[in-house]
């Protein structure tokens, strides 16, 4: 794992984002009407097509007034062929962001862009457009939940230093709206990212100045302007565990109307992130569809507030007394047929995108888990019938009773009694024994399996098969990309019967804190290992590292890379490659399999 020395890095960073091409860098310039504007934000671009791209600045200006900027689009990075241009007013309506959508490019090439006012520039950004026709290969950069005060965005910084990647996918959760000393802070005075403002964000006002200070990012600002972004976002650009009406993280009594507070920070959203929304007059209407050429469709979804239902609750399936969980009624309202995770227009331009599509894959870039993870109850939710233990011990558990039923079933096929002195003689220790004799553990081992987290797809049953039944029955080369679980997950994807549809590949968190932090008792790798062992359509888990997600798709196969960061608490760290894993197109190759 190669070491990296943060100073050089800031140098070589600063150098390559052109900082002081005007021999001024990002310092305050003066202009001949007094107004003295910078580019401290960096610049950015995303949602690009064949032909266009969004760009995107967002200007500090000495005076609350409109600001007009002239913007340019070449060839080359020294602006030697420049091929578009023109000027943009913006100012305090929009926060001073700037938005042009750059038409009249040619596919599959990469351009250079910068803005400037008078004599002050801002850095060169770089972007690349989608292909088309017969495509060899695409590259994806995913990531996910980048928390601020949690940790430094080193895997940012890494993908920065690439050229071989034509977009980054963010999966959501590109800010946190907690205030300090909340969520995953523990450590932001240290780090010197404490965030800003203070308090949970509410209002317009509130959500911008987040975004500011995470644009401040040299990571952030690095990535951005190496590669065009798609982005949609997760719960924590408004609050956490959203749905379609209201947030686990909302309450009305002390936080005011949620629609408002949506609309705000979905509008400081769109504001701040190169994004094309497709309709002007629905701000939350951002599912979207990217052609890579013949290769690909990537279907941008919203799975959070279009068309959510609220999450459902163990705990409302507990009797208060006597602590029994009501397993009818939970699966009665999990599988309702209203249950709805997409909402019905999403689904239907969903299926008109599918159907209308023939490239080799079909990929769905969306926020949480689709993959079936289903675990003993005792793993998630003690109840007085089914104390919690721990994944070691339950493994322990679960090894003395299947050595139990084997060499019972050994006993009893050869005409030997199944007692105390044949078990031992036969290999089975006293220890085991007494485990498989234990009530209360033969209560933990008969315990239902249920799913680990009803926010994901396993809490939206028939949205889920929906999903599944229209690739099935459309005969789609199915890739689901996933994040929001902070840990890294790889998953055959199959229908309510057992038939194979596709794969899931799911990114860790770029700084989030994953199960490590919620289950610290937890040995991460005997945790990963045991979840692959309890669920079968598991193929990989890292339940501990941050990182990102190099997703490759050739005519051939489409392949999952996963990078890990050693840590986020240090400026110096280490990535390393990590995992690796493969599917391939046609009838019968919905699995996954190691490189």
């Amino acid at each position: 794992m190669a070491q990296h020395n943060p100073a050089r890095r800031n140098f070589v960073r600063r150098t390559a984002l052109g900082m002081a091409a005007t021999g001024t860098g990002l310092g305050l310039s003066g202009c001949s009407d007094d107004l003295k504007v910078s580019f401290l934000h960096g610049v950015a671009s995303g949602d690009p097509l064949a032909d266009r791209i969004i760009l995107w600045t967002r200007v500090t200006a000495s005076e609350r007034k409109d600001v007009t900027l002239d913007w340019e689009i070449a060839r080359d990075a020294a602006f030697r062929d420049i091929v578009h241009g023109g000027q943009y007013t913006t100012g305090p309506a929009r926060d001073y962001t700037v938005k042009v959508d750059a038409s009249g490019l040619q596919p599959d090439h990469t351009y250079y862009y910068r803005f400037s006012h008078e004599n002050t520039r801002s850095p060169v950004g770089r972007t690349r457009t989608l292909p088309v026709g017969q495509v060899d290969q695409v590259k994806l950069a995913v990531f996910s939940c980048s928390n601020y005060p949690a940790g430094y965005f080193h895997a940012y910084a890494e993908v920065a230093k690439r050229d071989d990647i034509h977009v980054a996918l963010h999966l959501g959760d590109y800010i946190y709206e907690y205030g300090r000393g909340q969520y995953a802070s523990q450590d932001a005075a240290a780090l010197g990212r404490e965030v800003v403002p203070a308090g949970e964000l509410l209002t317009l006002t509130d959500y911008r100045t987040r975004y500011a200070q995470y644009r401040t990012d040299p990571d952030l600002q690095a990535a951005h302007a190496q590669l065009p972004f798609i982005c949609v976002w997760d719960d924590h650009e408004i609050a956490n565990d959203a749905y379609m009406d209201g947030a686990e993280n909302h309450d009305p009594g002390t936080e005011g109307d949620y629609a408002l507070r949506r609309a705000a920070a979905l509008q400081a959203f769109l504001e701040w992130l190169p994004i094309r929304s497709p309709d002007p007059d629905s701000l939350i209407e951002t599912y979207r569809a990217f052609d890579f050429g013949q290769l690909l469709r990537l279907h941008m979804l919203d799975t959070r507030h279009v068309g959510r239902a609220k999450a459902l609750s163990y705990a409302d399936y507990m009797d208060p007394v006597t602590g029994i969980f009501d397993g009818a009624r939970f699966t009665a309202d999990l599988t309702a047929p209203g249950r709805q995770l997409l909402g019905q227009p999403q689904l239907d331009w969903l299926q008109a995108g599918l159907a209308g599509s023939s490239a080799t894959w079909q990929v769905l870039g969306q926020q949480v888990l689709m993959g079936r993870m289903n675990l003993p109850m005792p793993l998630l939710t003690p109840t007085p019938q089914n104390p919690t233990i721990s994944f070691g011990d339950y493994a322990t558990l679960a090894t003395a009773f299947i050595t139990y039923q084997t060499l019972s079933a050994q006993l009893t096929a050869a005409g030997a009694p199944v007692t105390l002195e044949n078990l031992m003689a036969a290999g089975m220790t006293a220890t085991q024994l007494g485990l498989v004799n234990d009530p209360a553990n033969q209560a933990i081992i008969q315990a239902p399996s249920i799913p680990y987290n009803l926010d994901a797809w396993d809490g939206y049953y028939v949205a889920r098969e929906t999903v599944l039944g229209l690739a099935r029955v459309l005969d789609k080369n199915l890739v689901v990309l996933s994040g929001d679980t902070h840990n890294a997950w790889a998953n055959d994807l199959e229908d309510m019967t057992g038939h194979p549809v596709g794969v899931e590949f799911a990114v860790s968190s770029v700084s989030s804190p994953g199960l490590e932090e919620y289950l610290p008792q937890e040995d991460p790798l005997q945790l990963a290992a045991g979840a692959m062992q309890l669920i079968p359509t598991l193929k990989y888990a890292n339940t501990h590292l941050r990182g990102w997600m190099l997703v490759t798709l050739s005519p051939g196969e489409a392949r999952a890379d996963w990078y890990f960061i050693d840590t986020v608490k240090s400026r110096t760290y280490s990535q390393q490659l990590a995992r690796s894993m493969k599917t391939l197109p046609g009838p019968g190759n919905q699995r996954l399999q190691d490189v």
